[in-house]
């Protein structure tokens, strides 16, 4: 399998490089979606486009159908079904990295490596139909727009992904590039909370305008918001266990037009992400309730809005060891790194998850050499993912449908 992905690499950076050079952002990737089409066609994949998205779903049905009631299975439409997924947007990030194929849209880059899992699992398509034969069920793979805060994954689950080999899909496998935390090549697992929930906070302190002379003639919104900032840090500390953490961090706090000038309202924009689902409730109850608290004692007004966005990451136990050992099969043991503590960013394939059991593999991109400690992490402007992985991404991609899919066979 290795050789096979290995002949590929050349292709593969072409489709890579060219993805790169044109990021999209969100739901609608028509560019990156044709690129997609064209690395599958000709391969005897069933295609379905989304209706509300640019997303592709690609269906493989195995030839190795067997006898007896594994035939009878396939022949009903019931044998066995696995997913594949990769996510393909970009992000709103001026790049810097300086390298030959940067970004030629202006604000925008693929500062997450997501051209790198579309190219992967690109690859991946075409190993899985020259390996048709030995498919003892069928392949779905999931091309999926919107993920950085677009919650792709909703809507190719609306719209039936999971079911498109005409059954329910039994396994699910995601892959994440990174740009720094472990060294050239690593491959790393993590049973259980793997990525942490992720939830946004908006809040507008409505006072009143005023003179900056004379403040006692105002309400102002400016030192009430400041406050706020400030309670929310101690709230996370003083009403959370250490063990179980909240992380809390001010992106926008904004207010005012000039220095003399109190204004009418300051507005202040928080990501939140937490580890269980007891806590991520009780932030939902304890953020407005606080800031409301605040807003009282100073006798002003304030509009909070809390927005649940992605939920828990939860690898499965029994999926991940299926993960971790063709992991080891195809790289060996010293190219595997079982993560001890969840990391706190966040996914959409959690809701893939949370459907079917499945597992989620990170795989370091640094360039071999560079110091995995200090590389610009992911979403970084100046993030760099090197080409080197993308024909072991696809093996690994193409290696987990068919041990799994002939694991689930035999146990029928």
């Amino acid at each position: 399998m290795r050789d096979d992905a290995q002949d590929l690499q050349e292709d593969l950076i072409r489709l890579r490089h060219d993805l790169h050079r044109q990021p999209e952002i969100g739901l609608h990737l028509p560019r990156t979606q044709e690129k997609v089409l064209e690395a599958l066609d000709g391969l005897p994949y069933e295609i379905t486009l989304g209706k509300e998205t640019t997303s592709v779903t690609a269906v493989l049905r195995g030839g190795n159908t067997g006898g007896g009631k594994q035939k009878a299975e396939a022949d009903d439409g019931q044998r066995p079904a696995v997913l594949l997924r990769a996510d393909m947007d970009g992000l709103p990030v001026q790049e810097k990295t300086g390298v030959d194929f940067t970004s030629r849209a202006d604000g925008a880059m693929h500062a997450c490596g997501h051209d790198l899992h579309t190219s992967m699992l690109a690859g991946a398509a075409t190993l899985l139909a020259e390996k048709r034969h030995q498919l003892s069920g069928d392949v779905v793979l999931m091309f999926q727009p919107g993920e950085e805060g677009f919650d792709g994954a909703s809507y190719m689950l609306r719209e039936g992904v999971l079911d498109a080999a005409g059954t329910r899909v039994s396994a699910a496998y995601g892959m994440h590039v990174f740009s720094s935390l472990e060294p050239h090549g690593m491959f790393c697992t993590k049973p259980g909370v793997m990525l942490s929930a992720s939830d946004g906070l908006e809040v507008t302190v409505l006072g009143a305008g005023g003179h900056g002379s004379a403040p006692h003639s105002a309400k102002d919104p400016v030192t009430v918001a400041a406050e706020m900032v400030t309670a929310l840090q101690v709230m996370v500390t003083r009403q959370f266990n250490i063990f179980d953490p909240v992380v809390l961090s001010v992106g926008v706090l904004h207010a005012g037009t000039k220095r003399n000038v109190i204004p009418e309202s300051a507005r202040i924009e928080a990501t939140i992400r937490t580890f269980s689902e007891a806590s991520r409730l009780k932030m939902m109850d304890a953020v407005p309730r606080l800031l409301k608290g605040i807003a009282a004692a100073h006798g002003v007004e304030v509009a909070v809005d809390y927005l649940q966005e992605y939920p828990l990451t939860i690898t499965s136990e029994d999926e991940t060891h299926t993960a971790e050992k063709v992991i080891t099969k195809l790289f060996g043991e010293r190219r595997l790194a079982r993560w001890a503590t969840p990391l706190s960013g966040s996914e959409d394939f959690s809701r893939v998850l949370a459907e079917v059991p499945g597992t989620f593999v990170g795989l370091s991109a640094v360039a071999p050499g560079d110091d995995h400690d200090t590389s610009p992490f992911n979403h970084s402007p100046y993030a760099t993912f090197d080409d080197g992985v993308l024909a072991d991404g696809a093996a690994l991609y193409a290696e987990l449908a068919i041990s799994r899919l002939a694991a689930l066979a035999n146990a029928s």
